[in-house]
């Protein structure tokens, strides 16, 4: 029934994308906010195929403790579905994107044109810098900036160490650090096909002030998302077994 269920969101995604990206190549000639519009029912018609077509629900704790923009939201990263979210949960988000996204033909385009933050992992300094260039602009529009800080999708229990990346964006922007925890990754794995049906939980976590020492705004960065996380996950796996 699981393998049913995910074949026919994997057939609702494709459509569902293919339909939204051709519906929306003239905005490319309007504002940037009519695509931003445009991604967000993207992103709501995606979630509404998980939860009726697979059973996958999502709900968000802690939004009292997300800032008012322009702050930066760190988040782990363990799906697809992270990157799909913020596009809901954020009005205008600046997400910091591999560069090499924006060569793919039509999302290439709408990611250039909604201003999302490139940054080339290959290209070390000169890199960083350039993503610093676009992420002054973002603030500067006073938009929530994303950026996932172990820079790849992670599986539930992996560890690997955190980025310069978000140490950059820190203390060049001058800006507070939202931390968010997530355990999409039980439910939607890394480059798996099976999509499981539950609820995905994310977290906004207290916010790390500006202008802390880089090693300790780095400690407490990863032992924020690390815990949490590892406590989203124990609770979903308990969760599992009481349906059990």
């Amino acid at each position: 029934m699981t393998f049913i269920r995910t074949l026919l969101f994997n057939i609702w995604f494709w459509l569902w994308s293919a339909v939204m990206n051709v519906a929306f190549l003239p905005a490319l000639l309007l504002p940037r906010r009519v695509v931003m519009a445009g991604q967000r029912v993207w992103a709501m018609g995606l979630n509404w195929g998980l939860r009726h077509l697979v059973g996958l629900r999502w709900t968000v704790r802690g939004r009292g403790n997300l800032l008012p923009g322009p702050v930066i939201i760190a988040c782990k990263h363990q799906s697809m579905w992270d990157t799909i979210i913020w596009h809901i949960e954020v009005d205008d988000p600046a997400i910091v994107m591999k560069k090499e996204l924006l060569r793919i033909p039509v999302y290439g385009w709408y990611c250039r044109h909604t201003k999302q933050i490139p940054i080339d992992r290959a290209g070390k300094t000169a890199a960083l810098k350039d993503m610093l260039v676009h992420a002054r602009a973002a603030r500067d529009a006073s938009r929530h900036l994303i950026i996932f800080p172990q820079g790849t999708r992670m599986a539930p229990g992996e560890k690997r160490a955190y980025l310069p990346g978000v140490a950059a964006l820190y203390r060049d922007l001058g800006l507070p650090v939202v931390p968010v925890a997530l355990n999409s990754g039980l439910f939607w794995g890394r480059n798996a096909f099976t999509k499981k049906p539950g609820e995905i939980v994310l977290e906004y976590l207290e916010p790390i002030p500006a202008g802390l020492p880089r090693k300790e705004f780095m400690s407490r960065l990863e032992d924020a998302i690390e815990s949490a996380t590892d406590a989203l996950e124990a609770e979903a796996g308990k969760s599992s077994t009481g349906r059990g």
